[in-house]
């Protein structure tokens, strides 16, 4: 249905209480947890030429630096993945049809993603529409040597195969694929944001529990699944 690739991108996360997710997520799905720990990630990175079907990437109106929110998720039959509860893109028309068409969370936003030398990344933004106005904030980080073998954390927050959400009145789950991603321990140097309460979560408290950089990957989004499903990795 869907190509597109994902590239300069930067995850950090906190560990949140699953009770206070539980009530963000789509009917028929529950936190995700490791060791009864769930977590909030705050993603930031470059969307580039996202084309539909077989078609090729859109240059310019499918290319934009993009910062979501986003939650860990299980339903019934296994499917693990991501529910995003705001994905803040500097591309209007796309975020236009993403509301409009297919009912998701997108916000238009100021952005900007900066390589400030070569192994330090600065992602910038300022909420535009719907609102809360203004909310974003700056992050900055490092790159770090690649990791070779991912910690059972690492792997619970990357190896994602699909999202949860709502699609037209009903709970589906959307399967994507890509490679293994390439991924690097990285340093916080800055991170001034207030998407994660702006999504309507607690203030996260203390430093995140992992800061990751991945130079990124090519992803295929596929038809949303059948109820039947099975569980993923």
């Amino acid at each position: 249905m869907l190509t597109q690739s994902w590239l300069d991108l930067t995850f950090v996360h906190w560990a949140v209480d699953p009770a206070d997710v539980a009530p963000l997520l789509p009917p028929g799905t529950v936190p995700d947890t490791l060791d009864g720990v769930t977590y909030v990630g705050l993603v930031a990175f470059r969307m580039h030429r996202v084309g539909w079907l077989r078609l090729p990437g859109v240059p310019y109106l499918g290319s934009f630096p993009e910062t979501n929110v986003r939650l860990y998720s299980v339903d019934a039959h296994g499917r693990r993945g991501v529910v995003f509860l705001s994905l803040d893109a500097s591309r209007l028309i796309p975020v236009v049809v993403a509301r409009l068409g297919f009912r998701m969370p997108y916000l238009w936003s100021r952005m900007r993603v900066e390589h400030l030398d070569g192994s330090t990344v600065r992602y910038t933004a300022s909420r535009r529409w719907p609102g809360p106005q203004g909310a974003g904030g700056r992050i900055t980080v490092r790159r770090g040597e690649p990791i070779e073998e991912p910690t059972g954390l690492e792997h619970f927050l990357t190896a994602r195969w699909g999202m949860h959400s709502v699609f037209f009145g009903r709970s589906m789950y959307l399967p994507n694929a890509h490679p293994r991603w390439p991924l690097h321990r990285a340093e916080l140097l800055e991170c001034e944001e207030d998407l994660v309460t702006a999504a309507g979560l607690p203030r996260p408290a203390g430093e995140p529990v992992s800061v990751l950089y991945s130079p990124g990957v090519p992803a295929r989004f596929g038809r949303p699944a059948r109820p039947a499903g099975i569980p993923t990795p």
